[in-house]
């Protein structure tokens, strides 16, 4: 099941996971100055969300194979990998099967061990299925910074999707990664929104970027820093590199 995806410019190849309940558009405008920058810039709809097909189970272990898949579809055999959210989960997972395929990682506002902030999707898994046509329009009203990105999910076919995905995820999954992840010694950065109420800096971020022994960089924004402040995300990769 091939990964739906945007690609653009050329050159060292960037690829871009996005988190929950996003899809690849998160990156659009990141991407847009990096591939001017001279980077061949891919940012998929992970498996279940967006355009891209689903699956039985859509969690984050499980887009591992998918990611490997689109890396050998786009004759990649190195690249450096981008993630926001518990994207940064599918990053850590990916790092851990196929550490020769990463030159480096970056994790943005991502996930610690079993801290993924599950229970602000509470709600979401558990959501009457029945009435998923309501779920969208909800969402779009409380994360208004993504309000475009979740036109994707409206009506019930997305409101499903939605429920979906969020029962799929399982924290469970990057327990004792960082440990592995370390000792690896992949280069890599954290990088976190200022104002994160999500995966806070200091309660998230910041441990996560301890336990790696990689350095952190804060960006002015909220947890959706990507379209918060892409220009800085921008910069903050290039400089970390």
């Amino acid at each position: 099941m091939p990964l739906t995806f945007t690609k653009r410019g050329a050159g060292d190849a960037m690829v871009f996971l996005h988190g929950f309940p996003c899809t690849r558009h998160l990156w659009e405008p990141v991407i847009e100055r990096l591939s001017q920058a001279g980077f061949s810039c891919i940012a998929p709809d992970l498996l279940g969300y967006g355009e891209s097909p689903s699956a039985t189970n859509v969690g984050m272990a499980a887009q591992v194979p998918h990611l490997l898949a689109l890396l050998n579809a786009l004759g990649l055999e190195k690249v450096e990998l981008v993630a926001h959210d518990v994207g940064t989960a599918a990053a850590q997972l990916f790092a851990l099967q196929h550490p020769q395929r990463l030159k480096r990682l970056f994790l943005m506002d991502g996930v610690y061990e079993t801290e993924w902030a599950m229970t602000a999707l509470e709600s979401i898994r558990c959501w009457n299925p029945s009435e998923a046509s309501r779920l969208q329009p909800l969402l779009a009203r409380r994360l208004k910074p993504i309000r475009e990105l979740l036109s994707a999910y409206a009506g019930d076919h997305g409101g499903r999707q939605l429920i979906h995905a969020a029962r799929c995820l399982d924290p469970s999954e990057t327990r004792g990664a960082t440990a592995r992840l370390r000792a690896i010694g992949l280069p890599g950065v954290g990088l976190c929104g200022t104002h994160d109420t999500f995966l806070p800096l200091d309660t998230v971020g910041r441990p996560l970027a301890n336990a790696l022994a990689v350095g952190v960089i804060t960006i002015e924004g909220g947890h959706f820093v990507p379209l918060d402040n892409p220009e800085a995300v921008a910069e903050a990769i290039l400089d970390a590199r």
